[in-house]
């Protein structure tokens, strides 16, 4: 397949991806049958049903990824009729290609771009939920830095700092922090939160938060009420959590966050440096 196909190919199967309201992009499969080099509709919808099976073996939901749809089309008298049709998401195309004949060239090459965009897909989530979860620590440590201001200026030393925020992970983990730390194996020189999920960073700020607004609306003056504070708020933060399922205690330890910053900072010079290039 030489270069000046694979780009109409390209061309062909981007032209008509489509954007839904919600801005899943999505193929029509009428559309796609000519894409794939099919001429009968029913010899199309043969292959679409052993994509609907390895949808459904591959523990995927089909109407998430199959949608049927009616559309309107002209005929050549000048008159319309509604025709059944399927909104294809890029996983659902993938399944198909991959159930198609594979002696079509065009089968052939669907295999690899769905192949590729879904992959490209998983790679942006991922990514982003890097960033989020960098993004949440920073956000943390600036809370906290928040906190040990406010603890200084109202008790007249901020050296209680370190031990109200192990009385608040007590009370958010029912366990020290030295026995979480131990759990999630951090290095005894690195903080906790370095190695928490999203999640928790996000639980941590909320309590901080709320224990910097109360100190401050309460003039709380002195350690032990500030330590209260900070330890009624995370409880409450525990508890909103166990009522969603989940014990903060029991999720496993996230990757450490400098390391996954690092990545994010090469990744982001790598596709500075080759702005064409994905790195599979």
């Amino acid at each position: 397949m030489n270069i000046d196909t694979i780009q109409s190919l390209v061309e062909d199967f981007e032209g008509h991806a489509q954007q839904a309201e919600s801005c899943v992009e999505y193929w029509l499969a009428r559309d796609l049958r000519y894409l794939l080099g099919y001429g009968e509709w029913r010899n199309f919808t043969a292959v679409i049903t052993k994509a609907k099976t390895a949808c459904e073996v591959s523990g995927s939901a089909v109407p998430d990824h199959f949608v049927d749809v009616n559309k309107v089309v002209e005929l050549g008298s000048g008159s319309q009729r509604q025709v059944d049709d399927i909104m294809l998401t890029r996983y659902a195309c993938y399944l198909i290609a991959q159930n198609g004949d594979p002696r079509k060239q065009e089968i052939a090459f669907a295999q690899t771009y769905f192949a590729i965009q879904t992959r490209r897909a998983e790679l942006i989530e991922q990514r982003l939920l890097n960033a989020e979860r960098v993004s949440a620590r920073k956000k943390l440590t600036e809370t906290e830095k928040e906190l040990s201001q406010v603890i200084y200026e109202q008790t007249g030393g901020n050296q209680d700092f370190a031990l109200i925020r192990s009385k608040g992970d007590q009370a958010l983990f029912g366990k020290s922090t030295q026995e979480m730390k131990a759990q999630w194996k951090v290095p005894d020189k690195r903080p906790l939160a370095d190695f928490a999920p999203t999640i928790i960073l996000k639980a941590k700020d909320f309590a901080t938060e709320i224990t910097i607004f109360n100190s401050r609306e309460r003039n709380l003056s002195t350690e032990g009420a500030i330590s209260n504070e900070h330890v009624t708020n995370n409880r409450a933060v525990r508890d909103t959590l166990l009522e969603r399922g989940i014990r903060p205690e029991l999720l496993p330890a996230a990757e450490d966050v400098k390391k996954v910053e690092r990545r994010l900072v090469s990744e982001d010079k790598k596709s500075l440096k080759n702005p064409d290039v994905l790195d599979f």
